[in-house]
């Protein structure tokens, strides 16, 4: 019974994997006449695990008030050990109801809590050198958590083609009944960027549980912005 959650487990991240990425197809395909939104796909090799990070955020239409977000964080051990497996995919549609704030709806996807409705608010920002969007989320499916999901990047010019990268990133669930830790991480990147390519050092500090298990990954990272 248990191999068989697990399996049923797998085949649904497959199929919602899979949809993320025919969607993102659609929506660029959507937009080849507009101003085209990059779309960042980072690999990282650390001591422990490799990492891969995918940011789709698109505007049904450069006018439109609606929008979508998709960050698709996956993680594996390189002895192929299934509990070190990780997924962390928020997938949101939002709407921009004032200046740079947004209603958001959608789902969070992650191996530690599972799967589940939600809705919340997002702020976002924007501009040659910085990046800052911050969600706020609350779970829809009974277990009354809270999710705290933000991207902040700092991109300096340092030169005529060549900019300094950094970024922190973290993931922090709460489960407001037991009061306590369910699921965070915090990532930290520093580099350069060189147009579509960005690459330099990372840490991706991940705690699990009402323990806050602590697992470390330290190691080098390269980026392309489609």
């Amino acid at each position: 019974m248990e191999i068989l959650t697990k399996i049923n487990f797998g085949c649904r991240i497959t199929l919602l994997f899979t949809m993320i990425c025919i969607g993102a197809v659609q929506i660029t395909l959507a937009q080849e006449s507009r101003p085209v939104v990059p779309t960042p796909v980072e690999f990282m090799a650390g001591h422990e695990r490799l990492y891969f990070q995918m940011v789709v955020k698109k505007k049904f239409s450069p006018e439109s008030k609606f929008g979508f977000l998709s960050v698709s964080a996956l993680s594996a051990s390189y002895d192929n050990e299934m509990d070190e497996l990780d997924i962390a995919v928020p997938i949101l549609f939002n709407y921009n109801f004032y200046k740079d704030f947004s209603f958001v709806s959608g789902l969070s996807v992650n191996n530690a809590v599972g799967i589940s409705p939600v809705v919340g608010a997002q702020h976002s920002y924007s501009n040659k050198e910085w990046v800052a969007v911050s969600i706020l989320n609350y779970f829809l499916n009974g277990t009354n958590k809270v999710e705290f999901f933000g991207i902040y990047e700092y991109k300096p010019q340092l030169g005529p083609k060549l900019n300094l990268y950094t970024r922190l990133q973290l993931l922090y669930i709460y489960g407001l009944n037991a009061d306590q830790h369910t699921r965070s991480y915090l990532q930290l990147r520093v580099g350069l960027k060189q147009n579509a390519l960005s690459y330099g050092i990372g840490a991706n500090l991940d705690q699990y549980g009402p323990e806050k298990q602590f697992k470390p990954n330290y190691g080098i990272f390269v980026g392309w912005a489609f």
